[in-house]
């Protein structure tokens, strides 16, 4: 057929006309129609610039979602592991992502103040950081709850907020870590008092209304023994994902001149790579001992 065309038309095999009417000038004219007034209504997202754009990620009805799959209370590692692994890919196939929080069934990226990443578009920050995240953590999935079968996809939603200072991103973070700290607080105590004191979930409501942090550190000490700091870092302070270079020893073949034979050598080489820390970010010691973070030349 378009053998047919050519010869009706007057384009000689291999003239170069052919395909000059298939991707030249004349094949964008063509491309135009009465329909792409449509476009007029696209309004523009393009995030401020010189701010930092941070996309927060939290799951939908995941209090039912941990029930019906049996997460382990008040913290399961194999759901917060597999929390860190999917913003791990996020940051791997994302561009100018400078830090990242999580905590519980949440996770913030922050991404570079000067960021021309999909010239600032709002609607690409945020559903790209979604479509990554979804299907990392069921596709992830098996590697962490190898005896529980993932019964339905989990949901995600994101929301993005500017910051446009250094100050104001600290203290969004800060924000971050003080509600992982208050609700792992109560939620400590709470489980402890309907696992352990035998109380129903609406009775230890009850018992802990009103109470303040140290109400509540007294009772998990007094009645349970607990001393709340003692409890693991990664639930009471969430999980930081950072950029560092590590130097990661290889075994490596090489031939050696006048040997007939590859040796086995050791080769020291530098990465970069996504490492988690659990650790405390409303102070001034972590941005002191990472001031790379907030370089805008980073």
């Amino acid at each position: 057929m378009l053998r047919g065309w050519r010869a009706a038309s007057g384009v000689a095999a291999g003239s170069g006309r052919w395909t000059d009417w298939l991707c030249g000038p004349r094949r964008l004219s063509m491309a135009k129609s009465k329909f792409e007034y449509v476009r007029d209504f696209e309004t523009d997202d393009s995030c401020l610039p010189n701010c930092w754009i941070v996309v927060r990620l939290d799951g939908r009805n995941f209090h039912r979602f941990s029930e019906q799959h049996d997460f382990k209370k008040p913290n399961d590692d194999r759901a917060l592991h597999l929390m860190t692994k999917c913003a791990q890919m996020v940051m791997q196939e994302l561009e100018d992502i400078a830090i990242a929080y999580g905590q519980s069934d949440e996770y913030s990226f922050v991404f570079k103040k000067k960021s021309r990443w999909f010239k600032r578009r709002a609607s690409k920050f945020m559903t790209h950081v979604v479509s990554q995240f979804a299907p990392s953590y069921v596709f992830y999935w098996k590697d962490y709850f190898k005896d529980q079968q993932l019964l339905y996809p989990p949901g995600f939603d994101g929301r993005i907020v500017l910051y446009p200072s250094d100050q104001n991103l600290k203290d969004y973070l800060s924000w971050r870590q003080a509600d992982c700290h208050i609700n792992n607080l109560y939620n400590t105590v709470f489980w402890m008092l309907v696992q352990r004191s035998g109380l129903t979930p609406v009775q230890a409501q009850d018992r802990l209304r009103g109470t303040l942090a140290g109400d509540k550190n007294e009772i998990l000490f007094s009645e349970f023994n607990i001393n709340y700091n003692n409890e693991p870092l990664m639930y009471r302070k969430g999980t930081v994902l950072i950029w560092q270079k590590i130097n990661e020893v290889v075994t490596k073949k090489i031939k050696l001149p006048k040997e007939a034979e590859e040796k086995e050598v050791e080769v020291t080489r530098t990465r970069t790579k996504i490492v988690p820390l659990h650790c405390d970010i409303i102070g001034d010691q972590f941005w002191e001992e990472y001031p790379e973070i907030l370089a805008e030349d980073s």
